[in-house]
């Protein structure tokens, strides 16, 4: 055969057709749905073909289902019709003896990293992974699906063992969210700014699947406890949950249960949108035996449990192995710490044995399943592309509170330069690590205001003018030490209790990106500059070096 055809030739191997090429999209929960927009666009629309979808009724997870293939602007057919009409082609991402009333041929593959949960009121029994028993595949003896994609060859003995009938019909296709996330890994930074992950913030990612094992069933304050105990100049938190969780739940129920974590700094995922790119941008992850956990792990994240459902899992799948191996977090334990201690002794080889026991056929997978449709549809649709290539994933547009209002600051002055770290004030804390920082939002006669030693306006355009505004908060809070008021992202006007003013600001630096300088950060550096030299050394200098974490930043500071 000719490695190149010449485009008449190409064409030719099409012939007209009276009608375009449908296909049926099957989705039982938000999950399946999610996953099958992930492989229905190797089917083009320019190839004539036409996909509509339809909601197999059953699952209890299926509320809102179709109002959200609405709104991915699809067709959606109520199922009854769906039984009724001719397509050329059924796809679902998870299997159910129903989708015997649906025309041939079916394809069925897995929603998450392969078939390992055990779910006895699925497979009606203890010993099958969900999507691979004899009581989902058949129906009177025959097989439902034409074909049972599965991820890894690893998973054609499990089969064989739980539905000899059904091994005829598997194809291993690899695994084609994970390739797509692998495809998209250019996109890293451009990922990760959403999420505030820039300056050298590190990204922790937070996930939890559903089921009485999970993270958030086991440790649901573990979100709220995580934001307050990183210091919010090195770390950002974000968390993505199970589709499941906001289906039980309601949005308004996760929302109202994540509200204090968000309020002070927490990013929390859409559950339709946005996990797979900020599992790309995320440096940490920390989980459960999930598929989102499994996946980072596969992505060579550093990876903690705070949560592991060995008893839910097939024995002989990788996902059990990846819960008995993987790296634990204690979330009783000092989180900060654990953190940092992941990321030092993070060994990615630790555990590609396993992931590579269920992502198989890296990067192949949707030239495979081009294949496998093309096979089933024949000379109606084009041949498949030598080298597809999966779509760029949007960007994520994480859920965000109003974000701290009060800081715990500790830090202190070495060798010239203020060292410093801030984390969202903990009213549970029974003390505090050093002292307290406000912005103008906490409010004058708050507790945390009436302590604090640094008080900050962020907005430059006020109702006050900056000194004007500076003069009331003394007048407002005698017992303020320092005060700043914004100009500008990287400039601002600095006082002290006793009337000295400073305009503080950093430079642009030649070929780096435009500097900011946060005006929380800068009274806290003024305050540890005023009160942790020995002997006391005000004013600060003109030239005032800050580390947060990684960063370092020179605020230059002059008198009025």
């Amino acid at each position: 055969m000719p490695l190149f055809r010449s485009p008449s030739r190409r064409r030719a191997r099409v012939p007209e057709r009276d009608r375009a090429v449908e296909v049926l999209g099957v989705a039982r929960n938000l999950t399946s749905a999610t996953r099958l927009l992930d492989v229905l666009p190797l089917l083009r629309a320019e190839d004539g073909v036409d996909v509509s979808f339809t909601v197999n009724p059953g699952s209890t997870f299926d509320g809102g289902l179709a109002e959200y293939l609405e709104g991915q602007r699809a067709t959606v057919l109520p199922w009854r019709e769906a039984t009724r009409r001719r397509f050329d082609l059924v796809l679902a991402c998870a299997v159910n003896r129903s989708m015997r009333r649906l025309s041939r041929p079916l394809v069925v593959l897995p929603h998450g990293a392969g078939y390992n949960r055990l779910v006895s009121r699925s497979t009606g029994d203890t010993s099958s992974s969900a999507g691979l028993s004899r009581r989902e595949l058949l129906h009177r003896g025959r097989v439902v699906p034409d074909v049972i994609g599965l991820s890894h060859e690893e998973q054609l003995g499990r089969l064989a063992d739980s539905c000899p009938a059904a091994l005829a019909h598997a194809r291993v296709v690899g695994d084609p969210c994970f390739d797509r996330m692998r495809e998209n890994l250019d996109w890293r930074d451009h990922f990760r700014e959403p999420f505030g992950a820039v300056a050298g913030r590190r990204l922790v990612m937070l996930n939890s699947t559903w089921g009485p094992h999970s993270l958030i069933r086991r440790h649901p304050d573990l979100p709220l406890r995580l934001v307050n105990a990183l210091p919010v100049d090195e770390y950002v938190v974000a968390v993505v949950l199970h589709p499941n969780i906001w289906s039980d739940d309601t949005p308004f129920g996760v929302g109202e249960r994540l509200r204090p974590a968000r309020d002070v700094g927490l990013r929390v995922i859409s559950p339709d949108n946005g996990w797979q790119a900020a599992l790309i941008a995320a440096d940490l992850v920390i989980g459960d035996t999930g598929s989102v956990s499994f996946y980072g792990a596969g992505l060579e994240r550093a990876t903690l449990l705070a949560a592991s459902g060995e008893p839910e899992l097939d024995p002989r799948s990788p996902m059990h192995a990846f819960g008995c191996n993987a790296p634990r977090l204690d979330p009783d334990g000092d989180l900060l710490a654990q953190l940092r201690a992941a990321e030092r002794d993070h060994r990615p080889s630790e555990l590609r044995a396993i992931t590579d026991g269920a992502l198989g056929l890296p990067g192949e997978s949707a030239r495979i399943l081009q294949g496998v449709f093309h096979e089933l549809l024949g000379d109606r649709v084009h041949p498949p592309a030598p080298h597809p290539r999966p779509p760029r994933y949007p960007d994520p547009a994480p859920a965000t509170g109003h974000g701290p209002t009060a800081f715990d600051v500790r830090g202190r002055v070495r060798e010239g330069r203020v060292e410093l770290a801030r984390y969202p004030l903990d009213p549970d804390r029974a003390r505090a690590r050093g002292f307290l920082a406000v912005t103008a939002e906490e409010g004058t006669w708050s507790a945390s205001a009436q302590t604090a030693e640094v008080a900050v306006r962020r907005q430059p355009h006020g109702e006050l003018p900056p000194r004007a505004w500076l003069d009331r908060r003394f007048a407002d809070q005698p017992w303020l030490s320092v005060a700043v008021a914004a100009l500008g992202e990287r400039r601002h006007l600095v006082r002290l209790r006793d009337g000295t003013l400073w305009e503080a600001w950093v430079p642009e630096d030649w070929a780096a990106p435009s500097p900011v300088l946060d005006p929380v950060v800068l009274g806290a550096a003024v305050y540890l500059w005023l009160t942790d030299t020995d002997p006391p050394t005000p004013p600060p200098p003109p030239h005032l070096p800050i580390h947060t974490g990684p960063t370092l930043t020179t605020a230059h500071l002059r008198p009025r």
